[in-house]
């Protein structure tokens, strides 16, 4: 079920998102309901770059010990 919701924004960002929207062939709703959905579930930022994005967790299984080790190298 949908429902309707009123928000007061600043004209030249509600411009900037309307402008925002068309470019991505979608309806201002759309795009504030993707951005509900990126919140809700928990995404650090729709600021995150892609790149950066899918970098978590790559580096698995890491022994502290070795890491130790090369920091007290590196800076001692």
């Amino acid at each position: 079920m949908q429902s309707k919701l009123t928000l007061r924004l600043d004209e030249s960002l509600i411009r900037q998102a309307k402008v925002y929207a068309k470019q991505h062939d979608k309806s201002l709703s759309q795009v504030v309901s993707d951005y509900f959905q990126l919140l809700t579930k928990g995404v650090e930022s729709p600021g995150v770059p892609p790149i950066t994005q899918s970098l978590i967790g790559v580096i698995k299984d890491v022994d502290e010990e070795d890491y130790e080790r090369h920091l007290e190298e590196k800076y001692l």
